[in-house]
């Protein structure tokens, strides 16, 4: 089991690092905010370069052969086996309870 002067270093040493990415993550917001009067960076547009391609080749597919399947089997299956249930225990009231009536507008 790790003693106890470990186990608070460890918990400063992640509470440090913590507020280290916290400050480091809000300098870089305010770095990436352009600020007022500023114009915002645009992408110009590049040129798209025009392809010919040739045409696709017509593909055929062969005839597909005709199968004749012998019929299937009649299943019998065995009838379900009835079941006793016991019977259905009674739930517990709660007294004092309503649902709420819904209201329409």
């Amino acid at each position: 089991m790790a003693s106890r002067t470990t186990a608070s270093s460890l918990a400063l040493l992640l509470l440090l690092s913590c507020a280290a990415v916290s400050s480091a993550a809000r300098r870089l917001e305010e770095v990436a905010t352009p600020k007022e009067g500023e114009p915002h960076l645009t992408v110009p547009d590049l040129p798209v370069p025009e392809h010919d391609l040739p045409p696709l080749p017509k593909v055929e597919m062969p005839p597909f052969p005709e199968v004749e399947l012998p019929p299937l089997p009649k299943v019998e299956m065995p009838p379900f086996p009835e079941v006793e249930l016991p019977p259905k225990p009674e739930l517990p009231a709660i007294p004092g309870f309503h649902f709420p009536e819904p209201t329409t507008p």
